[in-house]
């Protein structure tokens, strides 16, 4: 008998170490009355290598996680940004487990899966939302008439030249006004959850998830003033492509892909609609930097009266 409680499961089916994951947590929130819902797909990708979860609600992306409590998502920052595409309609919150590499998104580690388990059928945790952003697309320039292609991201919209050979020439602007022109490899235009991500990579800052912000990071520029920049939540910011120079192309969230030929516009937005993160530790991010990046804090000794 089930409990009327239904929890979506993700995997990366093509890793070892997920599949068996997968057998595992499908195994415990069975037992403890839970429903687990699966992508039609990913369980025909496991029946193939021999693993037959059952029960198992098989059903189609477009529905995956309407009605579930929760989004669990076995393996690393990839497949948690694929899960997000069909848990934020759905206002679902996403639990990572992360089998990957750094796994800045993931909440837990694979060694701590039985604890997670439990976590999940007691209802121990907490939900945050982390923004994200609108982005809008007009290939052919403003005044055309053309109605703009539109998608959004939680960690980037990434605007990169299409051609390894010739510089992407573009204008940044900033709620309506020129601000500078480069020529450049590209520009990463990030939340605070993916300064860590893309925008660390190019050299902008690391922003916590509670300050709202939108980064401006510029990737190999050539130009005087092209360091990264940290606006407010409510800007417009919009980066044209100029008419004499490369196409380009747009990728939201490394998944989410958008060609951009000469004298296209981007304007990013935040959006209304957030991602929710389901928390299991109340541990500080600067924790969460130190252990994600092994940072050294070997002598630290903190206030005198916290050693008492």
């Amino acid at each position: 008998m089930t409990s009327g409680r239904s929890v979506l499961l993700l995997a990366h089916t093509g890793r070892p170490a997920a599949v068996r994951s997968a057998e595992l947590v499908h195994g415990r929130l069975s037992r403890a009355g839970l429903t687990v819902r699966m992508l039609r797909s990913e369980v025909e990708d496991l029946a193939a290598v021999g693993c037959t979860l059952a029960p198992v609600e098989a059903v189609e992306a477009a529905e995956a996680a309407e009605g579930v409590e929760l989004v669990m998502v076995l393996g690393g920052d990839g497949t948690l940004l694929r899960a997000a595409e069909l848990a934020r309609p759905a206002g679902a919150p996403l639990l990572g487990v992360n089998l990957g590499h750094v796994g800045f998104l993931a909440e837990a580690e694979r060694e701590d899966l039985g604890a997670t388990v439990r976590s999940v059928v007691d209802r121990d945790y907490v939900v945050e939302e982390r923004m994200t952003l609108d982005v809008a697309v007009f290939n052919g320039g403003r005044g055309d008439g053309a109605p703009p292609v539109r998608s959004w991201a939680l960690n980037e919209a990434t605007l990169e030249k299409a051609e390894s050979r010739r510089m992407l020439e573009m204008v940044l602007e900033v709620d309506g006004r020129p601000l500078s022109s480069w020529g450049c490899d590209g520009v990463v235009c990030a939340t605070p959850t993916g300064s860590t991500a893309h925008a660390f990579s190019a050299g902008g800052p690391v922003v916590w998830p509670d300050v709202e912000a939108l980064l401006v990071v510029p990737i190999s520029a050539h130009a005087l003033f092209a360091r990264p920049l940290v606006v407010g939540p409510e800007a417009t910011v919009a980066l044209e492509v100029l008419p004499d120079t490369t196409p380009g192309v747009l990728w939201c969230d490394g998944r989410r892909m958008v060609e951009l030929p000469a004298g296209a516009r981007i304007e990013i937005t935040r959006a209304d609609t957030p991602v929710r993160l389901a928390r299991l530790h109340r541990a500080p991010f600067t924790d969460r930097l130190v252990a994600k990046f092994g940072l050294p804090v070997s002598g630290w000794r903190g206030r005198a009266e916290d050693r008492r």
